[in-house]
């Protein structure tokens, strides 16, 4: 058998993948829309719907509405936490070190906190809605469902990818025979894709983390975190990524459910820093440093409960000051290069970028050949 060159490589992944553009639109539940996935599939890349914040019937809604939108492929991306388990102690210390914030706010905490996102791993109901309406891809975060749902997503032709952070997580996804791996550097805004809350993380870059995963497995391997532009998206390619998975670079554009304070927070001139902050949702997650970060940093600062009881805590500050005109306990999720934001609508921004790359592209080869 022939191996395939690095030439071939790419065209072989977006022909699997059904599209021209070596971009996909990562999955950002809670900002991404029908609209926006449909737009950036419409334009010849992979758009994403992250449906890990609502229950089966809504994600069949978004899903349907994604379709009636656009007849191209689209991912739906799914939550494979481990399931919280609530410590009611823990969850009253945190709410009464957050009392004071809320009542600035004129406000009180929750009397208690609940899970608010079921995970995938224990979600029947949206896996069975997943094999009735077959999206021609599905892509998992913080881990991977039971084997016998990964068999059965593939034998319904579904194309599967799942986000790694290292390479022992890599070889779980490729043991585990999903197609493709998203490999999710630590400059990628949102939640870290960590399989596991508690341990080392290496917080292994984007560039780096490519190049293990295409000199270690045998997968396609898609590049996230800090991609912003064509030139971004050509440097994934030139290590052996075969696409790049964008976030941060669509949230600006009008598509999105972006709110006016987040999108000012993207376009400012000089933004605001990114941290890896536990204190909005109870899992690392990259975004602005704000008040709730810092809180999170505090030397009183109490444990932290479970993902995402701790986001029920968080929604409802960020209500409280929302309320007040007051922004600065959102959760503003943003990678490290996100002041290369442009606000675009997401076809022309796709023009942008696959102009960007030609050009990037086209400059190494003069370069290479000795041209001007």
């Amino acid at each position: 058998m022939n191996t395939p060159t690095q030439a071939t490589q790419p065209r072989t992944l977006l022909a699997r993948l059904g599209i021209a553009t070596p971009i996909i639109q990562a999955p950002m539940a809670g900002v991404g829309t029908p609209a926006l996935a449909a737009a950036v599939s419409n334009a010849g890349g992979l758009g994403s719907l992250g449906v890990g914040a609502t229950d089966a019937d809504g994600a069949r809604k978004t899903i349907r509405e994604t379709r009636a939108l656009t007849d191209k492929p689209f991912n739906v991306n799914l939550f494979c936490h481990a399931p919280a388990v609530a410590n009611p102690a823990r969850e009253a210390q945190w709410l009464a070190y957050l009392a004071p914030s809320f009542a600035e706010f004129g406000a009180t905490p929750p009397a208690s906190l609940r899970e608010i996102y079921k995970s995938f791993v224990a979600d029947d109901a949206m896996y069975a809605m997943l094999l009735e309406e077959r999206p021609a891809v599905v892509s998992f975060h913080f881990g991977l469902p039971a084997q016998t749902w990964i068999d059965a997503l593939r034998e319904a032709g579904i194309f599967l990818m799942a986000t790694a952070t290292d390479l022992a997580e890599a070889r779980q996804i490729a043991d585990a025979r999903i197609d493709a791996i998203v490999a999710q550097g630590v400059e990628a805004g949102g939640h870290r894709g960590t399989f596991k809350t508690e341990g080392y993380d290496e917080g292994l870059g984007t560039m780096a983390l490519v190049r293990l995963l295409v000199r270690n497995t045998a997968l396609p391997v898609v590049a996230a975190g800090g991609i912003m532009d064509g030139a971004g998206i050509a440097a994934a390619l030139a290590l052996g990524a075969q696409a790049a998975q964008l976030g941060t670079a669509f949230v600006a554009s009008p598509e999105t459910a972006a709110d006016a304070p987040y999108r000012a927070a993207l376009l400012a001139g000089e933004p605001s820093p990114t941290t890896l902050t536990r204190s909005i949702s109870g899992r690392r997650a990259r975004g602005f440093v704000n008040r709730l970060t810092k809180l999170g940093e505090a030397p009183d600062c109490p444990p932290i409960p479970d993902y995402p009881i701790t986001y029920d805590a968080g929604k409802a500050l960020h209500a409280a000051a929302k309320a007040r005109g007051n922004a600065e306990f959102a959760a503003q999720w943003a990678g490290q290069a996100a002041q290369l934001s442009r606000a675009l609508p997401a076809t022309e921004l796709m023009a942008v970028l696959r102009a960007e790359l030609a050009e990037t592209i086209g400059g190494l080869s003069r370069m290479a050949s000795g041209g001007d």
